[in-house]
């Protein structure tokens, strides 16, 4: 009987793309965990308003968000508008958000943003990645937040110390700078995630995959993490 002819191709397995730290199935897995993990992870900063939300999120640069959460209530009650934060004095900002850190920094943003609101936007806080940006204390990051949080439109993922540092470990960034990791991050992650991807890793890192130490016995997402620094392997 005659040998059956080939066609001299091999076939190749997509096994081995499968086990890629960016293969589809992975970055599925991940977020997955996640959401079984953090299924109602939301900002931390709480606020009543887009406005309260950006001057929060301007003060917890270097600072806890409970730290700002003690510092809120009384400052907004003393500034309840951009208009009475523009009016003030820096030295009245200053004195509210002291024990923030950076105050003077801080006092100087706040008060730039309030002006400029006034002066361009009517007041309210704009809607747009372009336009936000354009506010005084209010880079990249702070943008996405205002922008997830109280508008609910991802043109970003936030990128956080939590964020850069867990990404990096997972293997879904490689990047060193926020602005880097972002942009990798936006390339592998379904836009619907954006907004909620960094809310769950945020929460994350606060509880389980701590910066000296990492709670990995803890950790739902360890059977797919192989950082080097692992405190524990299953």
């Amino acid at each position: 009987m005659p040998a059956r002819k080939t066609s001299g191709k091999k076939k190749i397995s997509a096994r081995p793309a499968l086990r890629g730290p960016l293969a589809p199935a992975r970055v599925a897995a991940i977020l997955k965990a996640l959401d079984e993990a953090y299924p109602n992870a939301d900002c931390a900063l709480v606020h009543r308003s887009p406005w309260e939300l950006l001057v929060a999120t301007i003060l917890s640069a270097q600072c806890t968000d409970v730290r700002v959460n003690l510092v809120t209530p009384e400052l907004f009650r003393r500034f309840p508008s951009p208009q009475a934060f523009a009016a003030a004095t820096l030295e009245e900002i200053e004195e509210a958000i002291r024990s923030t850190g950076f105050y003077h920094n801080k006092a100087k943003s706040i008060q730039g943003a309030a002006k400029k609101l006034i002066a361009d936007f009517g007041g309210c806080v704009p809607q747009t990645l372009a336009e936000l940006t354009t506010l005084p204390g209010a880079a990249r990051k702070t943008a996405n937040v205002v922008l997830g949080v109280a508008f609910g439109k991802a043109e970003g993922v936030v990128v956080d110390t939590h964020v850069l540092r867990i990404t990096r470990r997972l293997e879904l960034a490689k990047s060193e700078t926020p602005e880097k990791v972002e942009q990798e991050l936006m390339r592998i992650l379904p836009r619907s995630r954006w907004i909620g991807f960094s809310h769950q890793i945020i929460h994350h890192g606060r509880q389980i995959c701590q910066a000296r130490k990492p709670k990995c016995n803890q950790c739902g997402l360890e059977p797919l993490c192989r950082a080097k620094d692992k405190s524990w392997n299953s």
